[in-house]
């Protein structure tokens, strides 16, 4: 491990003793000061004790979740915010307003909170209570330029509860920075706190469930210039700690078809800049169950507003007819399908024969190993495809390798803009150090400023930058339907995918990249490269373009498969990608969620299980008055033997607004619901 590492990591290391009661600080030089800070709805409190050090400790509704937990900054030149610090005095303020959101899961974010700033010499401390959680960040007044060597940030729960832990997948137990390098996609480690696993780190968010069937969700909102952050447990015990990659020194060009950067040495410290910041905030989300957690705004609500001066109102969200996936195989065709003219214009067909709004040119449209996109490969007339698409209502958008697009940014965007390309999905960042993330944001402003929209994928997850920069249509940074290509059946895709509602969609939007007209039983599911399928029943691949947040939506499977399939085609086709409200009816993190989006006068439905069959009962009552009816797709009688196995029919919503849903293991329910 590098010696400045160590360093790093010894200091975050420090976990705040708890022995003492909330409220009582250490002896200081001078008297401590305790300031309190309640929610709207006076349930959630923050207390902040500050003395030689500050720490803060979070209860809701009178019962301790974390008990007092550390904070500081610590810059190169031996100055620490949070330690030593000269207090200055304090102001509060309490927000009510409702946002106006893009392209997001409801048309309205309510931002309700008080705030508590404390400012001392050299910086601002901010607190902010939410009756769903709270946050906290440091602002950074210097007027000279800085580095931070280490930034302190303790998370100390008050019991050794159970948590949704999605460890970073790639680690060496010899070398501790391995585990900077991640795609950031694993499957979840559902353990006690005092069961981490002390050489590893996890990346963001993770939940821990409380008692009284609370959950405590943490994460990060607002990360425009700064590492992200991930989590230890360095001593088994009850606390978790951020860390954070340091700056990168050296880089060369390697990786994923010398399509990335990777990092060869690091600098002693974790960020650096001109004058003073504000740093992301670190988001406690607190619910009192589960429901709550899979429809929660504290990221978007938190993150920066678009600029005043940006006028965001042609981006277009939509589904996107995608090859990868699929492996370009189409059948019933007079030529050979593949990364060529031919395989791209029957792509184009279909997406304009169905309303599908774009298609995208995945890996292999550019020349390989030459991390350039000005060369194309000799198959492919971007020019001529363009303009094909565009006569048929289509776009096109292109898959990019993160250097590739990084070598030559603003020259990229402006000659395929010129093209008439609507956007690019980029891919293989592996990596959120401060350059990493300042990526993103360099990335987002400079496709933005040639009409592009941009889908990161191979990143970390959302931290509100598709609210600060909403031509960021979607983010991966999830164990996403691609890994059924190549995963054995000792992974359980099907119990992941009703987690992730409850964890990683708490974040934002994900492009898992649903939509698989292959589908397979417990028992039956294999891997198969080029002709995959899905875990999970046919009506569970319905119901996800409902349950998870996706404004640019892929459909994985081949056209040909989705023209053998009209009835599951014309739903997916229809299916709206961002909505006007949404409504998390019943769920239970890893188990099963029920998830309820509108769209203008249109209701979608969409239920998922895990391996468990399962009867939910539907409670429709938000409908209010009048005559409603649904189109319902539903599992067959023997989808828990032939998970293909369907029913697609129509009928009256009952007066009762109580509908009950019967799900096959692995099973899923979709319905549109219109008024008659």
């Amino acid at each position: 491990m590098m010696p400045q590492l160590i360093t790093i990591i010894a200091m975050n290391m420090k976990i705040a003793a708890v022995a003492a009661a909330l409220g009582i600080a250490s002896a200081v030089s001078a008297a401590p000061k305790e300031f309190s800070l309640s929610s709207p709805d006076g349930k959630l409190n923050v207390t902040v004790e500050v003395g030689e050090d500050i720490s803060y400790s979070v209860s809701h509704d009178g019962t301790l979740l974390l008990v007092p937990s550390q904070l500081s900054m610590t810059l190169e030149d031996g100055t620490v915010y949070g330690v030593g610090s000269r207090f200055l005095g304090r102001k509060t303020r309490s927000v009510e307003e409702s946002i106006e959101a893009s392209f997001y899961k409801k048309k309205t974010v309510e931002d309700h909170f008080n705030e508590l700033t404390l400012r001392f010499k050299g910086f601002n401390l901010i607190f902010r209570a939410y009756d769903d959680g709270m946050a906290y960040r440091f602002v950074s007044l210097a007027d000279a330029p800085f580095k931070v060597k280490s930034e302190r940030a303790e998370f100390n729960f008050a019991g050794d509860w159970t948590a949704y832990v999605p460890y970073v997948k790639n680690f060496d137990r010899n070398d501790f920075t391995r585990q900077f390098y991640s795609s950031f996609e694993n499957t979840y480690s559902h353990i006690a706190l005092s069961e981490w696993d002390r050489d590893r780190i996890c990346f963001l968010p993770m939940v821990v469930e409380a008692p009284q069937g609370r959950k405590v969700c943490i994460t990060e909102a607002d990360l425009l210039d700064y590492p992200g952050m991930y989590l230890h447990n360095g001593d088994g015990g009850n606390g978790l700690h951020g860390v954070f990659a340091p700056y990168p020194d050296k880089l060369e060009q390697g990786g994923h078809n010398m399509l990335q950067m990777e990092v060869r040495s690091r600098k002693d410290y974790i960020a650096e800049y001109d004058s003073g910041t504000s740093f992301p905030w670190r988001v406690v989300i607190v619910t009192a169950g589960d429901t709550q957690l899979a429809d929660n705004d504290m990221v978007y609500r938190l993150a920066t507003p678009p600029s005043e001066d940006m006028d965001f109102s042609w981006v277009k969200p939509g589904k996107v007819a995608w090859d990868w996936w699929n492996d370009w195989n189409l059948h019933g065709v007079d030529f050979r399908a593949g990364i060529n003219n031919d395989t791209y214009k029957y792509y184009i067909d279909f997406a304009s024969e169905h309303g599908i709004e774009y298609v995208i040119l995945d890996e292999g449209w550019a020349v390989n190993l030459k991390a350039d996109l000005m060369q194309v490969i000799p198959g492919i007339d971007l020019k001529m495809l363009s303009d094909y698409a565009a006569s048929k209502n289509v776009g096109l958008i292109l898959w990019a390798g993160y250097w590739a697009f990084d070598r030559d940014m603003e020259n990229v965007c402006r000659y395929f803009s010129g093209l008439g390309i609507k956007g690019f999905k980029v891919d293989f960042m592996d990596r959120d150090d401060q350059k990493m993330v300042d990526f993103h944001r360099r990335a987002a402003e400079t496709a933005a400023k040639y009409g592009m929209m941009i889908d990161f994928h191979g990143t970390y997850k959302p931290t509100g930058l598709n609210r600060t920069y909403p031509n960021v249509i979607n983010y991966e940074g999830v164990h996403g339907l691609e890994q059924m290509k190549w995963s054995g059946p000792d992974v359980d895709q099907v119990t992941y995918d009703v987690t992730i509602p409850f964890v990683r969609m708490v974040a934002g939007p994900m492009d898992y990249t649903q939509g698989a007209m292959r589908n397979a039983t417990r028992g039956n599911y294999r891997p198969v490269n080029s002709e995959a399928m899905s875990q999970g029943t046919r009506c569970r691949q319905l119901a996800e373009y409902v349950v998870f947040e996706s404004p640019l939506n892929m459909l994985c499977d081949s056209p040909s498969n989705y023209m053998d399939e009209p009835e599951c085609t014309g739903f997916i086709a229809e299916i709206p990608t961002v909505w006007d409200e949404t409504k998390v009816i019943d769920g239970r993190i890893a188990e099963y969620i029920a998830t309820a989006r509108r769209s203008g006068g249109t209701w979608y439905i969409g239920a998922m299980t895990d391996w468990n069959a399962r009867d939910l009962s539907l409670d429709l009552s938000f409908l209010g008055d009048g005559d409603y009816e649904m189109t319902v797709y539903r599992d067959g009688i023997n989808a828990d033997r032939a998970a293909r196995d369907y029913v697609k029919e129509t009928v009256t919503v009952p007066a009762s607004r109580k509908v009950t849903v019967h799900l096959a293991p692995g099973g899923g329910y979709a319905a549109k619901i219109v008024k008659k």
